[in-house]
């Protein structure tokens, strides 16, 4: 009986940890790109290069301005594993955030990290919901100037809204390789095949045509 129980609370620990980023246990694991190892299976990570022929290139992205003329009026440049091989194992990413006059960065969710964001340039409003916590979700807000420094709990829905006068950037930390992002709206009202409008009504409470209204938008991703 108790091998019984170490088991489970072995299985426990192990599904647990799998639930994040791994641990390096080199100095570095540099990822190759998807599909250079014919029929290779990977589940969480990349496979790595060859150490020796690792370069400083592979640690290196210059990130240049995000075209801020849309529909949101913001532009998320990603800093990945998937942009930048070195990070591959590493547990972090990066993302430089753009903004327009007005411009927002859509309430998401991150399914895989915590955000810390800083503002570079700029007057930001930023807020996240908590989870449901006794038929509420508490709304957090912050009116956040250059040099202020904000965090987003993991997975959270949380959005950045440019109200200041002119332009403004932020730079935003992440505590996994590979993030993830769910734009609430985009997934909701433009999900391919799209959600019954049925389900969409009765969970958002109003009539069918208000969701094919929505559905048939043109919802535009930032990232």
């Amino acid at each position: 009986m108790k091998a019984t129980y170490l088991l489970v609370a072995f299985l426990a620990l192990a599904s647990f940890a799998s639930a994040y980023d791994p641990s390096p246990l080199q100095d570095f694991c540099v990822a190759l790109p998807d599909g250079s190892i014919k029929d290779a299976v990977f589940v969480n990570g990349k496979f790595c290069k060859d150490p020796k022929l690792v370069v400083a290139e592979d640690f290196f992205k210059h990130v240049d301005p995000g075209n801020v003329v849309n529909k949101l009026g913001s532009k998320v440049t990603p800093v990945t594993v998937n942009e930048l091989a070195g990070l591959n194992t590493l547990g972090i990413s990066l993302a430089r955030i753009d903004f327009g006059s007005k411009g927002l960065n859509p309430p998401h969710t991150h399914p895989r990290g915590t955000e810390v964001l800083i503002v570079i340039e700029g007057t930001l409003l930023v807020g996240f919901v908590t989870s449901n916590q006794n038929n509420t979700n508490r709304l957090f807000t912050k009116v956040l100037n250059k040099g202020d420094v904000f965090v987003f709990p993991f997975g959270l829905i949380h959005f950045q809204f440019n109200i200041g006068y002119g332009n403004a950037l932020a730079i935003a930390a992440l505590s996994s390789q590979n993030p993830g992002v769910i734009t609430i709206a985009n997934a909701v009202f433009g999900s391919t095949p799209p959600i019954s409008p049925e389900i969409l009504a009765k969970a958002f409470q109003v009539d069918n045509k208000v969701i094919n209204y929505l559905q048939k938008q043109f919802w535009y991703d930032n990232n």
